[in-house]
């Protein structure tokens, strides 16, 4: 059976983040409980895949642990009455500190959720206010130790580098505290300036003016932005984390297993707003629009805003731009068990030319990037697109 991973979004939040351009949003208790109605009603419509089994599930937004606990445990409920689940599946909640508490965590580890993922970004409370966090350092400390408590063995957080005013050392310091309470594994993400956002009205042109190697005032320059990612592998390393992807790290056995999959391109199937979904070649998305979903999927409607069939070219492109973020790399062998031509057929000319400058490397039927390679993978992967 192929494995087959889902994934459920939940748009909700406490309170928009001046850097975040996520479709979320807050909402009032009666437009969360519809919302999670139609949610359980389109698993249920959805189409039967009896030749797969469930691995992952993911459970992201938006903030879901806003919602009450017995709301996650229902919408878990159907998908487990739908799917095929594989004994030992992952089933992750994303949460935000002060979002969760001893009754709530209780019902996600009695449910079956074996990996939550808090987003802390940083453990100054300077920097989490200039963020628009609701959250305190201490009070994530709490809501740490109260999942630990309620029997979690496998817990992720989130962390964020480049903020607006964040020197090398408080970014260290936010490392070494966040990997001193050994989570399994961490995120470490640097900032992105997105339009739209209260952060690119704020600091838009400086991001700009600091991509064409001009000083900046607010945001960390290049050169300190750089540092700090070089940091992060080396504090993290001291404390038993490896860099198994570009901006992530684990201990040992503890890789995002729903994570990997998106970057090796197995199957997933998305529900909820806006949610894409990859099936063999056919890729699709759920409207954004919120009342429209919730109509169309209350009529019994399919909620599709796009659905189109990649062709082999751009499978090719994706497995490759995916794959190479992990530090493993891809396998020459599964390139041509899914594409019936060899790597080397279709790349090879690509591949010499970044071997010689040293950017990835071929060993043992595996392509990876070597640690130049990773330092500037927008450019490398960006390699891999044929038009």
């Amino acid at each position: 059976m192929k494995e087959l991973e889902l994934y459920v979004h939940i748009p909700f939040c406490v309170r928009k983040c001046s850097y975040c351009d996520f479709l979320s949003f807050p909402a009032e208790e009666s437009v969360k409980k519809r919302y999670v109605d139609s949610l359980i009603k389109e698993i249920e419509q959805s189409q039967d895949r009896g030749n797969c089994v469930v691995s992952s599930v993911f459970f992201g937004g938006g903030t879901p642990s806003v919602l009450p606990g017995e709301q996650i445990v229902r919408i878990l409920d159907a998908l487990k009455k739908k799917f095929v689940f594989m004994e030992n599946a992952e089933i992750s909640v994303e949460c935000n500190p002060g979002t969760v508490d001893e009754k709530k965590l209780t019902l996600y580890y009695m449910a079956g959720i074996n990996r939550l993922s808090f987003g802390l970004q940083s453990a100054d409370d300077g920097e989490l206010r200039s963020l628009g966090r609701i959250h305190t350092w201490e009070s994530f400390q709490k809501s740490y130790q109260m999942a630990r408590e309620a029997g979690f063995k496998n817990i992720n957080v989130d962390l964020m580098s480049a903020l607006p005013g964040q020197t090398i050392q408080s970014w260290e310091n936010t490392l070494e505290k966040t990997a001193a309470l050994n989570p399994e594994h961490i995120s470490a993400y640097s900032l992105i300036i997105e339009e739209g956002t209260p952060f690119y009205e704020l600091y838009g042109r400086e991001d700009e003016k600091r991509e064409k190697g001009g000083s900046c005032v607010f945001l960390p320059s290049e050169e300190e932005e750089r540092l700090m990612y070089e940091r992060t592998a080396q504090i993290l390393s001291q404390y038993g984390y490896h860099r198994y992807e570009i901006s992530n790290y684990a201990k040992e056995g503890r890789q995002c297993r729903h994570n990997c999959g998106y970057w090796q391109r197995k199957m997933y199937r998305g529900f909820g707003l806006g949610a894409s979904s990859l099936m063999d070649e056919w890729r699709f998305k759920n409207t954004d629009d919120l009342e429209e979903y919730m109509k169309r999927i209350e009529c019994g409607e399919e909620c599709f805003a796009e659905k189109e069939q990649l062709s082999i070219k751009e499978q090719m492109e994706e497995f490759m731009f995916l794959g190479l973020r992990l530090t493993e790399g891809i396998r020459e062998a599964d390139f041509e068990k899914y594409f019936g031509r060899t790597l080397q057929n279709i790349y090879g000319d690509i591949l010499k030319k970044l071997e010689n400058q040293r950017l990835v490397k071929q060993e043992r039927g595996r392509i990876c990037l070597t640690s130049y390679g990773t330092d500037i993978s927008n450019y490398v992967l960006s390699r891999f697109l044929m038009d």
